[in-house]
């Protein structure tokens, strides 16, 4: 199947178990509760909103010259930065690195960005062992899922689900607790830290100032994978700069508050390359991969590079009524929900995944909840007008052509008569309209022909 039918058959799915509907608004309906108390720290929040989407739309429309920056003072440090086109030169270069320190063991921590470039599966087949330490990546990876979220990667699972997948995947007691699931982890993983060759991670902000990768975190597992291997590898999109160690202040506590509702989270770590002589941990190499991969293509749209700016916290998902019904393995994608909707088709194509923009209410609910005001439900609209111009087929242009004609003149329209409208609806329109819907049925006589009857007699 293609991916518009992969998606309407996973939505339909999702949106009509009524289990999955109860996990998922529950761990919403806590998560809005959070966000609610998070934000009441700011004296000012839509001052915070604006500055932050100042700095990231100076980024943005500066981007050349902040990463040549990043890259310079980086490697002052003692850091290497690759540049990767695409996926598959990202993971070449890696898997260079990976085979060069004859790495048997990954610890992988903090990154997105390496499910973009399929990260486990090519360790997987390449014999190394690639592990999750963030604990609901490592849940949703014993289930050989997908994240289903771009913060709370298991939010669709209860805490009866986690229970069932650790007693049949480690045999660990049925009835287990979170308390107990979490101390099993946490053993298994202080083993891995210390025999892992590399570390992986992604960043949250690339420092252009100091040349540094901003890691922010709540289980120490990322500071962890980054500490113990010899060498650390940081698979970051080239998007995620701010100019200045000093702009954290701003950023990091945006990001808590809308991604957890905590006023900052837990563990923040910046690092500014390998350990130096004087210094007891960290590793003797560390790598920074930049990571393009359709980035360049959304960044040449005059309209839609504003998507670029997102940091990632999740609001908008939480916030949209799709994502709340059909979650977040419908999308088919490494992004979901609306920030998803808009960069999928500029980073994998427009034809495969333009049904995306058209997975919206357009309700604006996304723009409200945005730390840094990305207009996302009008990207969303640009999105479906380049949809048009780019992918539409002779005979759909040619179905909308003839309609066009007909509304913009009254003697057009009232041609054919109720039956041949009603014929063409179905004939055309039955299929997109969906099988849920029952499709509108012209009436015998339109209202001007009944107007003009009922004049005439008056």
């Amino acid at each position: 199947m293609k991916e518009p039918e992969v998606f309407i058959e996973a939505a339909e799915s999702k949106v009509f178990d009524k289990e999955h509907r109860r996990k998922l608004n529950f761990n919403i309906a806590q998560y809005d509760k959070k966000v609610k108390e998070g934000k009441l720290q700011y004296s000012n929040l839509e001052l915070a909103k604006s500055r932050a989407s100042l700095l990231k739309n100076k980024v943005v429309e500066n981007l050349d010259k902040y990463l040549i920056e990043f890259e310079a003072n980086f490697i002052k440090r003692g850091g290497k930065v690759i540049w990767a086109q695409d996926e598959e030169e990202a993971m070449k270069e890696v898997m260079q690195i990976l085979k060069r320190v004859n790495a048997k063991t990954v610890v992988k921590a903090k990154s997105m960005t390496t499910e973009e470039v399929h990260f486990n599966d090519v360790l997987e087949k390449e014999g190394i062992e690639s592990l999750e330490t963030d604990l609901g990546e490592y849940i949703v990876q014993l289930r050989r899922e997908h994240p289903y979220h771009i913060v709370t990667p298991a939010m669709h699972l209860s805490k009866e689900d986690v229970a069932k997948t650790f007693h049949e995947k480690q045999g660990t007691p049925a009835n287990w607790l979170p308390p107990d699931i979490v101390a099993h982890v946490r053993k298994l993983l202080r083993e891995k830290y210390t025999k892992a060759e590399v570390g992986v991670s992604g960043g949250n902000f690339l420092i252009a100032d100091i040349g540094a990768v901003a890691v922010t975190e709540n289980e120490g597992n990322a500071m962890m994978s980054m500490a113990y291997p010899k060498v650390h590898i940081a698979i970051v999109g080239i998007e995620k700069l701010i100019p200045s160690i000093m702009d954290l202040d701003l950023f990091w506590p945006l990001l808590a508050t809308h991604g957890t509702g905590q006023n900052v989270t837990v563990y923040n770590s910046i690092l500014t390359g390998p350990k130096r002589a004087d210094e007891n941990d960290g590793p003797e190499e560390m790598y920074v991969v930049l990571l393009d991969n359709g980035r360049s293509e959304l960044l040449a749209q005059a309209e839609q590079r504003r998507a670029l700016e997102c940091i990632r916290c999740g609001a908008c998902l939480n916030g949209c009524p799709i994502y709340q019904g059909v979650g977040g393995h419908a999308y088919g994608t490494t992004y979901s929900g609306p920030i998803g909707s808009v960069i999928t088709p500029h980073f994998k194509g427009m034809e495969e995944f333009r049904h995306l923009s058209y997975s919206s209410s357009l309700c604006g609910k996304c723009t409200e909840v945005c730390p840094v005001k990305i207009d996302l439900h009008k990207l969303l609209l640009y999105n479906r007008r380049d949809a048009v111009e780019r992918t539409a087929s002779k005979t759909e242009n040619l179905v909308w052509y003839f309609w066009k004609a007909a509304m913009l003149k009254r003697s057009k329209m009232e041609k054919g008569g109720a039956k041949l409208k009603n014929f063409m609806l179905k004939q055309f329109f039955r299929k997109p309209y969906g099988d849920r819907r029952e499709m509108p049925v012209v009436a015998p006589k339109s209202f001007n022909q009944i107007w003009k009857s009922r004049m005439k007699g008056a």
